[in-house]
Parts: C-alpha cells; sequence; structure tokens
C-alpha cells in the first residue's frame, strides 16, 4: 500500500516514509488478539491471562504515543490506501483507518485508561469466579472502542459500534446471576439499539443523498458544495445525532446509564470515562463538518424554520445536564451519584458540540477521562475497603483510614468540580463556556454555570458525608487502604487530574478543528481570565457558591437534612423524576400490545392459515387419495362400475 501524508492545515504538506497504518493496525488487534486468546486457551491460567490482557493494552498505548508524536505533535495527517471490504450496488466500503490528530488523542485516552483500569482489576477482581471471563470482556470492550476511534468511514464506524455495545452488555450483566446486573444489561443493550437505528438510517440517507460514506471524501464534498444534503441536511444530522443520544445516554435515552452501576466497579470506570459513553462525542467531533451543513428541512418540517440540528442537539445536551444535575444532588450510591455526574459532563459536552465547540466538547472528553476514571476506581476502593457497602451514609471518617484513596479522591473531585488555575475540568470547562459566549448562546452559558455550581455542590457533599466526621457503621469503622495494585493507578490518574492544566491541549484540538490557535488557555494558568474573563469569572463564583453551600449544608450532619426541606422536590429527585415508571406505564404497555397483535397474527395467520391450512389441505387430500388407492380388485370392481353407472345416468 502506498502511503501520503499531507498537512492537517494545509492542502499541500511534506511525505512522510512510514506506514502509520501498521501501526493502526497493531493496536487494534493488540486487545483483540488478547481476548480470543484468553477465551479460547488461556482461561484456566491466570498469569498468562494477565499478561496478554494487560500487556496488550500496555503496548497498545505505548504505539498510540508512537503515532501521536508523529502525527498529533507535527500536525500531519496520514491518509493510507484501504482495503476493499465489500460492494453492493452503489456503495463501497473499504476498511481504512483514520490517522490524524483527534484519533491519536483519543487513542491515548483509551488505551491510558484501559491500561490503568486493567491493572486495577487484577486486585479488584482477584477473587471472583469469572476472572477470566471478565479480561477477556475487557479486552474485547477496549478493541471495540478503538475500532470506532480509527474508522475512516460510516459503516466501519456503526460495525464497531456495535460491537461496544455487545461488550457493555457483556461486561454489566458480568455478574448475570444477580437479576438487577442481567436486566441492567438488557436495558443498556436495548435502550441503545434505539438511538443506534436512527444512525443506521443516518448512515443510509447520507450515502443515499452523496453516494459515499468517507469521512475525508465526505468532507471535502461538503466543502466544496454545502448544499450536496439538500432539504435533508438537518434530518441527516439529527439522525447521527441519535447514535450519539444513546451512546452518551442523552435524554431520553439517558436511563441506562446509572443501572449500568450493576456491574463490576472497573467497568463502571471504561464505561464512564474512556470508551462507551465517549463513543458517541467522539462521533459527533468527528462528523461535526455534517452538522455545519443542517441548515434545512424539508416541508413536513419547514415549521422549525431557523432553527438547526445543532440548536436541537445545545439544547438536548444542556438539559441532559442539568437534569443529571438535579438527580445527583439527591442519590446516596456512591456509585449512582458519579453516574448522574458522568450524565451531567456528557451533556456539557454534547452541548459544547451544539454551540459550535466541537474542540472545547473534545477538551472536556480528554480531561474528564483522566479524573472520572479516578474517581470510579476511587469509589471502587471506598467499596472495596468498606465490604462493598456503597451508601455514603453508611460510610463517614474514611479519610483518617484511606489516606491515598482520599487525596486522590479530593484531586479528581475538584477536577470535576473545575476547581481554578489548578486542575483540568477548569480549563475544559471554561472552554465550553466560552464557546457559548462566542457563539452567541447567552442562555446556554447561564445553564452551563447554574450546573458548574450544583456539580460542586454535590461532589462536595460526596467528600464531607463519606470521608469526613465519624464512623457511622462497623464497615466504615473497620476500613483499611486497598492494596498497591489498586492505588498506584488512582495516583497515575491524579497527575492529568492536575497536570493536562500545565499543556496547550486546547489550542492543539482548536488547532485541529479550525485551523488556528485560539483556544481560551492561551497565557499560562491565568489565560482564561486574561482572554475571557466574564466566563473564567462566573465560573469560578459558582464553584465558589457551589462549595459553600454544600458545607454549610452537610457539616456535621448525621443525615441529609435536604428530605426534611424540600419534601416533594427530594422525594422527586431520589426518584430520578420518575422515568423509569413513566417510561414503564408508557411505553411497556404499547410494546406489550404489539407483541400480543404479533403474536396473533403469528399464531393464527401465519402459523395456522397459512402453515397449517396449507398442510392440512394437502393432508386430506393425500388422505382422499389413499383411500382411492387401497389395492383391493373388489374395491376396483366397484368404483368401476359404479362410475360407469354414474356415467350412464348423466347420459341418460
Amino acid at each position: 500500500m502506498e502511503l501520503v501524508v499531507t498537512n492537517a492545515v494545509a492542502s499541500v504538506g511534506p511525505a512522510y516514509s512510514s506506514r502509520p497504518e501498521d501501526i493502526g493496525w497493531f493496536i487494534l488487534a493488540l486487545p483483540l488478539f488478547a481476548s480470543l486468546a484468553i477465551a479460547l486457551f488461556l482461561h484456566r491460567n491466570r498469569t498468562l491471562t494477565l499478561f496478554f490482557s494487560v500487556g496488550g493494552v500496555v503496548a497498545a498505548f505505548l504505539l498510540s504515543w508512537v503515532l501521536f508524536f508523529t502525527f498529533g505533535v507535527t500536525g500531519l495527517k496520514a491518509v493510507p490506501s484501504p482495503f476493499p471490504w465489500f460492494h453492493a450496488g452503489g456503495l463501497n466500503v473499504n476498511l481504512g483507518l483514520a490517522v490524524d490528530g483527534l484519533s491519536t488523542v483519543m487513542l491515548l485516552v483509551v488505551t491510558g485508561v484501559s491500561a490503568l483500569v486493567q491493572f486495577y482489576s487484577t486486585a479488584y477482581m482477584r477473587d471472583d469466579r469469572g476472572f477470566a471471563r471478565f479480561f477477556a470482556s475487557l479486552s474485547f470492550f477496549t478493541f471495540s472502542m478503538l475500532g470506532i476511534v480509527l474508522s475512516d468511514n460510516l459503516v466501519m464506524m456503526f460495525v464497531f459500534w456495535e460491537l461496544v455495545g455487545f461488550s457493555s452488555y457483556l461486561l454489566i450483566g458480568f455478574w448475570f446471576e444477580r437479576e438487577a446486573a442481567a436486566d441492567a444489561a438488557k436495558k443498556a443493550f436495548l435502550t441503545n439499539r434505539l438511538g443506534d437505528f436512527g444512525f443506521l438510517l443516518g448512515i443510509i440517507l447520507v450515502w443515499s443523498l452523496t453516494g459515499n460514506v468517507q469521512f475525508d471524501e465526505l468532507a471535502a464534498k461538503l466543502k466544496a458544495d454545502p448544499n450536496a444534503l439538500g432539504v435533508w441536511s438537518s434530518v441527516v444530522g439529527l439522525l447521527i445525532f441519535c447514535g450519539a443520544m444513546g451512546k452518551s445516554a442523552q435524554f431520553p435515552l439517558h436511563v441506562w446509564l446509572p443501572d449500568a452501576m450493576e456491574g463490576p466497579t472497573p467497568v463502571s470506570a471504561l464505561i464512564h470515562a474512556a470508551t462507551m459513553v465517549a463513543a458517541g462525542v467522539y462521533l459527533l467531533c468527528r462528523a461535526f463538518f455534517l452538522f455545519q451543513a443542517t441548515t434545512a428541512w424539508p416541508a413536513a418540517l419547514a415549521f422549525l424554520g431557523s432553527i438547526s440540528a445543532l440548536d436541537i442537539i445545545a439544547v438536548i445536551g444542556g438539559g441532559t445536564a442539568l437534569l443529571a444535575a438535579l438527580i445527583a444532588i439527591q442519590q446516596n450510591d456512591i456509585k449512582r451519584i458519579l453516574a448522574y455526574s458522568t450524565l451531567s459532563q456528557l451533556g456539557y459536552m454534547v452541548m459544547a458540540v451544539g454551540v459550535g465547540g466541537p474542540d472545547a466538547a473534545m477538551y472536556h472528553l480528554t480531561t474528564h477521562a483522566g479524573f472520572k476514571a479516578l474517581l470510579f476506581l476511587g469509589a471502587g476502593s471506598v467499596i472495596h475497603a468498606c465490604h462493598h457497602e456503597q451508601d455514603i451514609w453508611k460510610m463517614g471518617g474514611l479519610g483518617r483510614k484511606l489516606p491515598v484513596t482520599f487525596r486522590t479522591f479530593v484531586i479528581g473531585t475538584a477536577a470535576l468540580a473545575g476547581f481554578p488555575l489548578f486542575t483540568s475540568g477548569f480549563y475544559s470547562k471554561d472552554a465550553i463556556l466560552v464557546a457559548s459566549v462566542r457563539h452567541g448562546h447567552p442562555i446556554l452559558f447561564g445553564l452551563g454555570v447554574l450546573i458548574a455550581s450544583m456539580t460542586t455542590f454535590y461532589m462536595v457533599r460526596l467528600v464531607i458525608v463519606a470521608f469526613l466526621g465519624r464512623s457511622r457503621s462497623s464497615s466504615a469503622e473497620h476500613a483499611h487502604e486497598s492494596p498497591i495494585q489498586m492505588t498506584w493507578p488512582l495516583v497515575v490518574l491524579a497527575i492529568p487530574s492536575i497536570g493536562l492544566a500545565w499543556l496547550p491541549l486546547g489550542q492543539y484540538l482548536t488547532e485541529h478543528f479550525f485551523g488556528s490557535r485560539v483556544a481560551v488557555e492561551e497565557g499560562g494558568l491565568f489565560g482564561p481570565f486574561n482572554h475571557a474573563p466574564l466566563a473564567a469569572t462566573f465560573g469560578t463564583g459558582a464553584i465558589i457558591f457551589g462549595a459553600w453551600a454544600a458545607i454549610a449544608t452537610y457539616w456535621n450532619a448525621e443525615s441529609d437534612p435536604l428530605p426534611r426541606s424540600l419534601a416533594f422536590w427530594s422525594r422527586v429527585l431520589r426518584n430520578r423524576f420518575y422515568f423509569d415508571e413513566i417510561y414503564e406505564a408508557l411505553f411497556i404497555p404499547i410494546q406489550d400490545g404489539l407483541a400480543a397483535v404479533c403474536g396473533w397474527v403469528d399464531r393464527w395467520v401465519m402459523s395456522g392459515l397459512l402453515v397449517r391450512g396449507v398442510h392440512g389441505t394437502t393432508e386430506l387430500a393425500g388422505r382422499a387419495l389413499r383411500m382411492v388407492q387401497t389395492g383391493n380388485l373388489q374395491t376396483y370392481t366397484f368404483l368401476f362400475v359404479g362410475g360407469v353407472a354414474l356415467i350412464i345416468l348423466i347420459a341418460l
């Protein structure tokens, strides 16, 4: 295969002689090989299972650094010749890899977090009887997500998209003997199929309108002819967004993500930080050129007027962020608090894409992967130390007993809240607020500031209740620090939670998307205050107010005071606005009714009238003919005489 390399910004750039697609294929193949080897040959050998699983993803992480320094830092873009896959009618689909600044950053996120999660799991899952099955599934999950990152066309991405859904089903339902885990796996799988159906329709529509599914070729075609999608441009954008709505759990398909906590905690960390939920935001950023062309509606939707698909996406993202933040305030399960936090932050990212800031969305996705993995693995350390207790009101005083977990958890909390100047979350969240102001969305800016305050409130609440004060249960009283295999990844993840603030990551992503360095963090740590003082000041004020409110409410509290003061609304928040109950009341009767109709048609029309009817008619005819052909000479003579008599009778 010949390889051509062009500059990411300029149309013509220097040539490069290596074969980055070969490195990309190695990165993709390593976790797949590990998964198959463990499942087929090594499931009885724990040592080799760990060697292949952890070693495979660590090797993929190191190779990802090679690609990043070759193409990310230098601004080059590899354009390999893909393998022909299949041809159907006018649809030509190839197997090729997208190696550029965006994919190399995402490769580092996926492989880096996956490596730490797998190392952490060596201790967390040590005594589980499904040890080998867990690591085989985890490696396959990583392979599926890497396939999404490296896909250079929509069809190839959709294949890996479905593999991610299958992998999540295996891991969320890993403890399938527990009914709650089995139900959560089915819920996640079926909910995502709804979004994926819309995604598939979007792919079909894109191909029917343009005759192409390759990202680069589609981008070039839409740049040359912005009206190539015609009146269907906005519909295409929303259908593609359906896929992101399912994977990144945006309203109204958000209900599966909190229940995914039924899987092992390392799975939760991987899903919430670097794989499944990140896939939706990555899709929006990778295909952002499609959303820039969403300016028209077909006649049936003409009433939407000047509202674009990006406007709808921004509103859904902002609404999901607010909804999840409200629910998180009254959750008591440590993993569910973090799950709704993920929902809220994903809403932030989707809102950023909707206001025209894919660079800000990817910036926050990257920083969020680090500190959210840190928080989930920290929660796993707490649960492990408290003998699988997850209610924060049955904890308390853990800061003294789990010093490493406590300190790293506080760092993750500060990064998630966006503590100014010293955490990566401050700069990435500020970039989203700046994008809202810069592109003329003051209401969404105000919503983002409000959500920042609420995020600080529920995370400070979690830290105060779980780690400070006195122990509220025997499990908390006898808690002790987790083994080094679990604490070491926490320390490692604490580094990017702070250290990414010192790197020009925002500038890098802005240059990738827009070809210019205008990111808000220019000017060092005080860049946001110098270049966008309004967003930085309001964001900092929101954090201070949220922290003050949480301290004033929960310091030395023996129980949650909000249920007494908020009464009805507290109950609504604890029950997650009753979305599951509403869906069950509205959609399950419809589903059951349709199933009953289909069952009746299948039983009486298809099986009864058509299948059994044809079968019965044939059988009766056969029985009648069998009665005629008896082989008895007297019967034949009788029938002959009877036939002659009948003919004579008719003739006369």
